[in-house]
């Protein structure tokens, strides 16, 4: 391995130190890129999988539990039904009922008076008897009562929350009742010669089919660009820089090459650009590529009639720079975390809790309301990132938020490649490795 690499810097090393320090970093990087790529599986998992991913969650997932929905529409389900001595379980209610594929049986009892159904507990301790053995999958407990209305009924519904079959009798049981009310509801209003809407709905909203909305769908769609493309930016950004940055440094000490490279006629500083540069073409191509799988999940969803996002030109180019700064920074933090490491193991390990300082106050930074916001806000590391993304998505920031985001993540970014660059540059380093 380390003959190898050698052989893979013969060119660098001919030109001396006086070479140029933009090819050598391209050198670096480019040898980077090239034993990256031999790697068909490394590729599948950072660039193909992203790219399928989105679709499968999007698409797949949501054909799968429509499916599983439907074969549990057609169970017929087991319900024991208590109605005091006082009333029959109402024929109307009973139909409702069989239609939803619910068998029922029914018993008169006595309930006690001035206590709620709820708290007869031997009916509770009968139904979670019930559910568990199979024999029934919820149990309805139905009281007449007084009231002005034709009919006034109270009711309580035991069912277990963690079995499948029971919440679905659950629901099944809620929708019955549902319209079983309604039906209740229209023959007492038409004693009175009154409609249900006009009880239940006397302000209508009358927009006749045409929207009120002054947003155009660009800008709605900008809007919900808004909310989640930056912390989906922060989350793709860090992920898709871990492995790579491990490889590179942490994982080339391991294999004994990181001291043949310190070797070289090449400068530190200008290793460790080649091997940023590298890391932050991978991670922008996984990116990328997640982006595309993201959008072609939207589009198929939306049918083909997804909106363009209605962004300036100004606002796009502030959204690519603010990304581009936050690449460098998030790429140098965790490449010098990893050189600290003596192996990839310990690499992964420290890396993990980084990724959540990451993901976190972008999560967080949706939620800030960006019309009474504090300045600190754009200056806080993570925060001020995605803050910027989404201001510049929606067209609505001012020069100073502009400035203070902008300048406070070049600062952030030139911080992490210094303590990236020192990392390179530490004396015990080619020590530590032998």
């Amino acid at each position: 391995m380390v003959a190898e690499t050698f052989d893979a810097w013969k060119e660098i090393e001919s030109g001396g130190r006086g070479m140029n320090r933009l090819y050598s970093i391209r050198t670096v990087a480019g040898k980077e890129l090239v034993d990256f790529v031999r790697d068909w599986r490394t590729i599948a998992a950072l660039l193909l999988v992203p790219l399928i991913i989105f679709p499968m969650i999007f698409i797949a997932v949501p054909w799968f539990l429509q499916g599983e929905a439907a074969e549990l529409d057609l169970i017929d389900l087991d319900v024991v039904v208590y109605v005091d001595d006082n009333s029959v379980l109402p024929g109307s209610l009973e139909q409702h009922l069989n239609e939803s594929r619910i068998s029922v049986q029914s018993y008169v009892v006595e309930f006690e008076d001035g206590k709620h159904l709820g708290n007869h507990s031997i009916f509770l301790n009968e139904a979670s008897e019930s559910i568990e053995n199979g024999s029934n999958h919820a149990t309805l407990l139905l009281r007449k009562t007084e009231g002005n209305a034709t009919e006034n009924w109270d009711f309580v519904v035991f069912s277990d929350s963690t079995d499948e079959l029971s919440r679905e009798a659950f629901d099944r049981i809620i929708l019955a009742v549902d319209i079983w009310e309604d039906e209740i509801i229209n023959a007492t209003l038409n004693g009175v010669s009154l409609t249900f809407d006009d009880v239940r709905d006397p302000v209508g909203w009358d927009a006749g089919g045409t929207t009120t909305d002054v947003a155009t769908s660009g800008e709605q769609a900008a809007f919900a660009f808004a909310m989640f493309v930056p912390f989906i930016i922060a989350l793709w950004t860090a992920t898709s820089a871990v492995q790579p940055s491990i490889d590179l440094t942490a994982g080339e000490r391991e294999r004994g090459t990181l001291e043949a490279l310190l070797c070289t006629p090449i400068r530190r500083d200008d290793l460790m650009w080649g091997k940023w540069l590298a890391v932050a073409i991978i991670a922008s191509a996984s990116v990328l590529f997640q982006m595309v799988g993201l959008f072609a999940a939207i589009h198929f969803l939306a049918g083909g009639f997804f909106s363009t996002p209605s962004v300036s030109l100004e606002g796009w180019v502030m959204f690519l720079v603010t990304i581009i700064l936050f690449a460098v920074f998030v790429v140098a933090v965790e490449m010098a975390i990893a050189m600290r490491a003596r192996s990839v193991k310990e690499a992964g390990s420290t890396l993990g809790p980084v990724i959540i300082l990451f993901i976190g106050p972008a999560i967080f930074a949706q939620f800030v309301n960006m019309e009474s916001i504090e300045l600190w806000w754009f200056i806080a590391p993570v925060f001020n990132i995605s803050l910027g993304m989404r201001a510049s998505l929606l067209d609505d920031f001012t020069l100073l938020y502009a400035v203070l985001w902008m300048g406070s993540s070049i600062l952030y970014a030139l911080a992490a490649t210094a303590w990236a660059s020192r990392q390179f540059n530490r004396e015990d380093l080619v020590e530590s490795i032998s």
